[in-house]
């Protein structure tokens, strides 16, 4: 039973995560149009830098796929401790300490992005 209930949670959290990438993207593509619907007189953007940060998030996408697949063959120890044991470990933590983390964290997706973004352009 608790197999399944943490299977329905997975899959629930991969439609939102799915949900959340589409619905991004397609307000990103939209973004011009909605512009000059709004202002006739805004410049659109080029689409040589629409290309680049789309390009941009395809790579760290399948950065962290890659990455994860390697912790897999490589560390599946690490694997199997990061599904089914952090999320128990990670809430015992304190407060300040869950902070630094989600910080630290949200800092390395941020400076990754850019670097990917920096690299293709």
């Amino acid at each position: 039973m608790k197999e399944l209930i943490s299977l329905q949670i997975q899959q629930s959290m991969f439609k939102r995560e799915h949900l959340g990438i589409f619905s991004a993207l397609l307000l990103f593509l939209c973004f011009p149009w909605l512009s000059r619907w709004i202002d006739i007189t805004s410049a659109p953007i080029d689409p040589g830098a629409l290309s680049a940060v789309i390009m941009a998030i395809l790579s760290l996408l399948a950065f962290k796929a890659v990455t994860w697949w390697l912790i897999n063959i490589i560390w599946p120890v690490l694997a199997d401790y990061s599904e089914e044991q952090f999320e128990q470990n990670f809430k015992s933590l304190s407060a300040w300490q869950k902070v630094i983390i989600y910080l630290g964290f949200y800092l390395l997706l941020l400076y990754s992005f850019v670097a990917t973004l920096a690299a293709i352009i």
